[in-house]
């Protein structure tokens, strides 16, 4: 099914050629809709735009939506922004945290695959998806990834942790960079390379960010992250640019052809992702991952394929999950 048009109501960007523009996701969208679509609870659902995201991703058959909040609100905003909603199920809350607390129950139960944030703060929902006894943890640290669709960028670049974890600890990163790994690979990634940013390419006993960056490389060696090659320290110049990689004679597998970039800090990588966005016509969607299901964290500045993109990435996920527990 076509993707229709995407919101003209969105945020300026840099000035790119149009035929350069979402390709990735159109391709994103495209693998994803070969397999079955999965059911989502949709989280607070109470604007037009976390609406309209979840009717048009049910509309490609990416997804099953589960409507979680005010049935009258939801309807209201149905009507008023002409959103056929009619066949959709609308599990009833009173407020933003109850829709919280019951959309997590929804895949507590086994009656929801995948999580999707509507119109509530981030920190709602995500303070209902960690919560000790009735959330969505694993032995894995909870992390986010954006998948940069870059204009004039062979591939998708997946940057993490730019959204849930602030300053992560050496030990928190090990599980930020196999939670980043699994996803390439759900992503189709045959040859997955991670770029362990800083500052430099060279380890400073002065800044942590390069330690942590080659004690993950050890650790990658030694078997304790899998799936991927690493390296680090690189600075971003040298991990995504074959010509400043050989500028700087840095020769690793990695140096100019990363595509998992992991950032010192959430800082870091929050400017990273949206100097790609602004200034360089990128669209970022956006997956949290380490709990018991993917969850769908957008912006309300997102523009409706970047909904989509991020949906087609929990399909995926979930697709992935699938196949590796029925070969097991």
């Amino acid at each position: 099914m076509p993707i229709s048009a995407v919101s003209a109501a969105e945020p300026p960007r840099a000035a790119v050629p149009p035929d350069t523009r979402h390709d990735k996701f159109e391709r994103l969208v495209a693998k994803a809709q070969r397999f079955a679509p999965v059911v989502t609870a949709v989280v607070h659902p109470c604007d037009d735009v976390s609406l309209r995201g979840a009717v048009e991703a049910a509309r490609l058959k990416l997804i099953v939506p589960l409507l979680v909040g005010p049935s009258a609100r939801i309807r209201e905003v149905a009507s008023k922004s002409k959103l056929g909603i009619e066949g959709f199920e609308i599990v009833d809350s009173a407020h933003s945290h109850d829709s919280a607390a019951k959309a997590v129950e929804q895949v507590r139960s086994g009656r929801a695959q995948v999580l999707m944030k509507g119109s509530l703060h981030t920190d709602e929902l995500m303070g209902a998806a960690v919560a000790r006894e009735a959330g969505l943890r694993t032995s894995r640290r909870i992390s986010h990834c954006f998948i940069m669709d870059v204009p004039g960028h062979d591939n998708a670049l997946v940057i993490t942790d730019a959204a849930v974890n602030i300053a992560p600890s050496l030990a928190d990163k090990v599980d930020i960079v196999q939670n980043a790994i699994d996803l390439a690979h759900a992503l189709g990634v045959a040859d997955v390379r991670v770029a362990v940013l800083s500052a430099m390419e060279t380890v400073n006993p002065n800044v942590a960010s390069t330690l942590e960056a080659a004690a993950l490389c050890k650790m990658a060696d030694r078997g304790q992250i899998t799936g991927a090659v690493l390296d680090g320290p690189l600075a971003l110049d040298n991990a995504i640019s074959i010509e400043a990689a050989a500028i700087k004679k840095i020769a690793s597998p990695v140096a100019g052809r990363a595509n998992v970039l992991v950032v010192p800090d959430l800082e870091a990588g929050n400017m990273l992702a949206k100097s790609l966005s602004y200034l360089a016509g990128a669209d970022g969607a956006g997956i949290v991952l380490g709990a018991r299901v993917p969850i769908i964290l957008t912006s309300r500045a997102d523009e409706l394929l970047t909904r989509l993109a991020s949906c087609a990435v929990a399909v995926l996920i979930v697709a992935s999950r699938q196949a590796s527990t029925a070969i097991q």
